[in-house]
């Protein structure tokens, strides 16, 4: 029977993390009951860094069960997708296979089933998608739909309306495990894995209690972040760009000679001052985006830690 580990990244999680702890540990059961799972499968709470009560609830649904809570403390808050790996590369060592979902409780914890029964049907990865995004603001939507068009115009490869719910099996965490990159975007890293995958489908609910983690900024870092780390796109289209003004200004200097030798000479002030705003911004948009990319480099280079784990709880 296969051991399931349920990797939960918690970031000031107090609200809701006794919630999710009943509300997994009832699903734990179910399926245990069902002869789908191990009898020692188990939810593991990564606590990155929270500055409210999370640990110590983590450690007092440990106590109060031992076998089926178990967690891990980071030294630091590193943010979702370092404490997400810490997770998931700490569980393969004590599971055969993974499933990773928010504290939330956002993502339906019922479709678990369904993602056990197409990883006993032969699938390494099982992706947890949205049927729609009916209950998110206009503006959620509107971005969502845009990022997701972006990252395939950049040539990014990433499941339409899927986050971080999903189902690893044990050597599909094994294969993750070799990429080492500090600029991680798990969702454009995981179709790079090639294992056999499929897709179950589910509506997201409404948070249980607290508020959301992920504001405006850091979704908007999150996408710049999956951008730069998986495409130079960016860079092509700005050698595009100056190419396109490079023949723009050749057009331009052979109006200003036939104005000159024709006698219409016309004071262009308004136009030299325009293109000079143009081209400088231009140009320190250019630098500025081939700075973001130096600057992964010089991290990666590096080959610091991504994340520090001081206590573990098994």
């Amino acid at each position: 029977m296969d051991r399931l580990a349920i990797v939960v990244p918690c970031y000031n999680e107090e609200e809701v993390l006794k919630i999710a702890s009943k509300a997994l540990r009832e699903v734990l059961e179910d399926l245990v009951q069902k002869g789908k799972i191990a009898e020692d499968s188990f939810i593991l709470f990564v606590n990155d860094g929270s500055k409210d009560r999370t640990w110590e609830l983590i450690e007092e649904e440990h106590r109060e069960h031992p076998v089926q809570v178990c967690g891990v403390k980071l030294a630091g808050n590193v943010g979702h997708q370092f404490a997400l790996t810490a997770g998931l590369l700490t569980a393969k060592d004590m599971s055969d296979v993974t499933i990773s979902i928010d504290a939330d409780l956002q993502d339906d914890v019922a479709v678990i089933e369904e993602m056990i029964d197409k990883f006993h049907a032969g699938n390494d990865i099982v992706y947890g998608v949205r049927r729609e995004r009916k209950t998110d603001t206009f503006f959620k939507r509107v971005t969502a739909q845009a990022f997701y068009k972006l990252m395939a115009l950049m040539g990014v490869k990433t499941i339409y309306n899927h986050a971080d719910f999903r189902l690893m099996s044990r050597r599909a965490v094994e294969q993750f495990s070799q990429y080492g990159e500090v600029n991680l975007f798990l969702r454009g890293m995981m179709p790079l894995i090639g294992y056999q995958t499929d897709c179950v489908y589910y509506d997201r609910k409404e948070r249980v209690a607290g508020e959301s983690k992920y504001p405006l900024k850091k979704m908007l870092a999150l996408a710049f972040n999956g951008i730069s780390s998986f495409s130079v796109k960016p860079i092509s289209m700005i050698l595009g760009m100056g190419l396109f003004i490079i023949v723009c200004s050749i057009l331009a200097a052979v109006y200003a000679l036939i104005s000159y030798f024709t006698g219409h000479v016309v004071p262009g002030w308004t136009s030299l001052i325009l293109s000079i705003w143009f081209l400088g911004g231009l140009q320190l948009l250019a630098i500025g985006l081939v700075g973001q990319y130096i600057g992964k480099i010089y991290i990666e280079v590096k080959h610091r830690p991504r994340y520090n784990i001081e206590k573990i709880l098994k």
